[in-house]
């Protein structure tokens, strides 16, 4: 299964970002395109421990949250469309520098390589180990990718290689 702290899967999370363009249009739910990129650069905040947050799990993920995360990471199925988001991740502006947004979003999804948060509680699944992180982290930014039809660029291994490294 694909884990946000592999140097692989962080690359093509981050090819996938750099195709975004202000006309992507989503392909459900309410977001448009940099509403979407600031979200996920916030919830990787919010993972990564950024801003310091007080993490606590809400009753109703005392009693489902468990069951829950073990369906979104026992396989690599997608998340499904229109799966509800807390509160603190809706953003309401709609319009700022895309161009902006993904490049803070990209450093966001680096920064996993040396991620360390032993204090991350999940809003709803609670406590999860590194493992879980990892592959929800990676499902998550997945999710909106392909929401506004952002696919890998480079799909196989020989073509990534060819293509060079991901920074600029």
């Amino acid at each position: 299964m694909k884990t946000i702290f592999e140097a692989a899967t962080r690359e093509e999370l981050i090819r996938r970002i750099r195709t975004l363009e202000k006309g992507n249009a989503g392909q459900w739910g309410k977001m448009n395109v940099y509403q979407m990129a600031r979200h996920c650069t916030i919830w990787d905040e919010w993972v990564l421990g950024v801003h310091k947050p007080k993490y606590k799990q809400e009753l109703i993920g005392w009693i489902f949250g468990r069951m829950a995360l073990k369906t979104f990471v026992k396989d690599d199925r997608p998340i499904q469309k229109n799966v509800p988001t807390s509160g603190q991740f809706i953003v309401k502006e709609q319009d700022g520098d895309l161009e902006l947004q993904k490049e803070i979003w990209i450093r966001r999804i680096a920064a996993y390589e040396h991620f360390s948060n032993p204090d991350f509680i999940h809003d709803f699944f609670g406590k999860m180990t590194r493992e879980e992180i990892g592959i929800f982290a990676y499902k998550h930014s997945d999710h909106h990718l392909r929401q506004f039809g952002a696919i890998d660029p480079v799909p196989n291994p020989e073509e990534r290689q060819a293509a060079g490294p991901i920074f600029r």
